[in-house]
């Protein structure tokens, strides 16, 4: 096995990792930047739903087990960005309330070690860097901030309608903060029906690698592997450091070693690394003196629904640009928080027929043009039995069951009554369940007592002087927004922090 060394690796290149290298590579430093997957080609089935959807073309061909221990292949991605490349862009600031501790019907969402005005500079920062477009002061939950740095991306005609009638309702609803580089301009986003789930093949969606890892690698101090998959995480003979990263490159195995590493690998396989890099000082697994690595897995409840009327055909190409935030904080009738709701981008007919596919294609063809899409989502609370553990051929395992279950239900209730009210004559859902892996965080929480979190406040393992971990894994709690936003903005924050103590 031959050795490198650099000064610092970072490991994934998604919404954490992604956005490290970019705010690190200004620094006099050697970067080692790991992506266990490739480049995204750009190509003609970047916007084929038959061949994202039916064929799972840019999907990972592996398989995890549920809770109980039946296969199934995850939703998720290794590739230059990560899944930033298929997410849909929408990224939200958390809630000032998100940050406190809130009683929910099932549970209580535990208060984080930061408040948001901690994160507030780095959100602002976080949304110039990712082209955040929206618009302040209407959305109802939304605290007092600084103007978005670009313009909201304009409602269709029919979302313009919609957006009307709920107001007549009494709801507030307002536009979606979307990562969208230059829509409408040449060269910019074409504003098209394939953005949730694909691959931008203009590359104009505001995903880590466009944002972030493109320009990173242009500094000489900066180096991308790609096809590079770490295995373990090598410590000194004390235990309290890392010395070196055991790397499959391809055919080869390569071992780095380097001063300072920082994990992001997304919640899941973080943890699945950590618990991999088991050591004689370590029986558990890195960082795990707690016994909290892997556990408090989370991920929305999360409930597709579309609206349908048969002698209605929905021209919009463009669909999501808005959200109904009134049921966030209490629901309708006050009480607990339910979640919030946001429209989605355009469902093809293959992707139908992915759930029901003894249907013939041509019905849902029929179907979908005549719906609109909405996605209902709640707070998924954590639980130390929800958790990421290894089995003993050393496969995933992501042992999880939803909870807050009753609030989802009457989110989805509540939506349903919305889309009669809006003339819809009939309404379908689907969720994920179990097997849930989008919007993974929470299995390495952050705190500041070592013995009921992993990481201090900036990421850094509290048993392990120079490892970080900067992904969705820190978070405490879920919120109900989209996480993307608030990783990217930790990620600043951390590396403006190992600036400041780790580098001269």
């Amino acid at each position: 096995m031959r050795t490198e060394r650099y000064d610092i690796i970072i490991i994934g290149t998604g919404a954490g990792g992604g956005t490290m290298a970019h705010a690190l590579a200004d620094v006099p430093a050697r970067i080692l930047l790991l992506e266990r997957g490739d480049h995204v080609p750009s190509e003609a089935e970047n916007w084929d739903p038959e061949a994202v959807w039916r064929h799972l073309r840019y999907r990972v061909a592996e398989r995890w087990r549920d809770w109980q221990g039946h296969e199934f292949r995850p939703y998720t991605h290794y590739c230059v960005g990560g899944n930033t490349k298929f997410w849909g862009s929408v990224l939200y600031r958390l809630r000032r309330e998100d940050f406190q501790a809130v009683q929910h019907v099932d549970g209580v969402s535990p208060a984080w070690p930061i408040d948001y005005d901690t994160l507030e500079p780095y959100y602002d920062r976080a949304e110039q860097l990712y082209h955040v477009r929206g618009q302040h002061g209407i959305d109802p939950t939304e605290p007092p901030r600084r103007p978005f740095p670009y313009e909201a991306v304009p409602h269709s005609r029919l979302m313009g309608e919609v957006v009307d009638r709920l107001r007549g309702f009494g709801l507030r609803p307002s536009p979606l903060p979307l990562g969208l580089l230059r829509p409408g301009d040449v060269g910019g986003c074409v504003l098209c029906n394939t953005c949730n789930s694909f691959p931008c093949k203009v590359h104009a969606k505001s995903d880590a690698d466009v944002c972030c890892v493109r320009d990173a690698i242009r500094h000489p101090n900066v180096t991308l592997w790609t096809n590079a998959f770490a295995r373990k995480l090598v410590t000194d003979p004390s235990g309290r450091k890392v010395e070196a990263v055991d790397v499959q490159l391809g055919d080869e195995q390569v071992r780095v070693e380097a001063p300072l590493v920082i994990v992001a690998c997304g919640a899941v396989n973080s943890a699945a690394l950590l618990l991999r890099s088991a050591t004689d000082k370590h029986p558990d697994g890195l960082a795990n003196s707690s016994g909290l690595v892997g556990r408090r897995y989370m991920a929305h409840l999360a409930t597709m629904m579309q609206g349908f009327h048969p002698f209605r055909a929905n021209d919009t190409v463009f669909q999501k640009t808005v959200a109904i935030n009134d049921y966030y904080l209490h629901g309708p009738d006050g009480g607990y928080p339910l979640g919030q709701i946001q429209s989605q981008g355009r469902t093809h007919g293959v992707m139908a027929q992915t759930v029901a596919p003894w249907i013939p294609l041509w019905a849902y063809e029929a179907w979908v043009a005549r719906g609109v899409d909405w996605l209902v989502m709640s707070e998924d609370l954590p639980r130390d039995d929800n958790r990421v553990m290894l089995d003993a051929d050393g496969g995933i395992r992501v042992h999880y069951q939803p909870n807050n279950l009753s609030a989802h239900r009457r989110l989805v209730k509540e939506m349903k009554r919305i889309l009669r009210r809006l003339g819809f004559w009939a309404v379908v859902a689907h969720s994920h369940r179990d097997r849930n892996t989008t919007h993974q965080c929470g299995t390495l929480c952050f705190g500041t007592d070592p013995r009921t979190s992993v990481l201090d406040t900036f990421c850094r393992t509290h048993d392990i002087d120079n490892l970080f971990v900067v992904d969705a894994s820190f978070f405490p709690s879920s919120a109900a927004v989209n996480p993307g936003l608030t990783i990217v903005a930790q990620a600043l924050r951390v590396a403006d922090h190992i600036k400041a103590t780790r580098l001269d």
